[in-house]
């Protein structure tokens, strides 16, 4: 059983970064394949990006390539997405997910649990 809480989000202007954390709880968490995805009002979940369980591999959605980088710190149990340039269409509720799955993984019904998520607000 893994729960996942996620922190970070706030209120940011286009071009500025934000650094979201994801908490997890859980003794096997450093075996588990971690994804960020988004949904912004009237859309459906989106993917957004994951990291492997050793976080040698990770995989971003088109969008977001060059700008988020997603790494993790088993150590600490915590994944984090680091969003640079931020762009008013990156504004959404963002959540954490993670799964027993040892590759990328990128459709959310490949993860098991998943956090609260947290707001992300880009003002132009």
């Amino acid at each position: 059983q893994v729960q996942l809480v996620e922190s970070g989000g706030g209120l940011v202007q286009a071009g500025g970064s934000l650094r979201l954390s994801c908490a997890a709880s859980g003794r096997a968490f450093g075996t588990y394949t971690m994804g960020w995805f988004r949904q912004a009002p009237g859309k459906e979940r989106e993917f957004v990006g994951t990291i492997t369980w050793r976080g040698g591999s990770t995989y971003y959605a088109d969008p977001v390539k060059g700008r988020f980088t997603i790494s993790r710190d088993n150590a600490k149990n915590t994944v984090y997405l680091q969003m640079n340039n931020l762009k008013p269409e990156d504004t959404a509720v963002y959540y954490c997910a993670a799964t027993p799955r040892s590759s990328i993984v990128t459709y959310s019904s490949n993860y098991d649990y998943w956090g609260q998520g947290t707001q992300v607000t880009v003002s132009t």
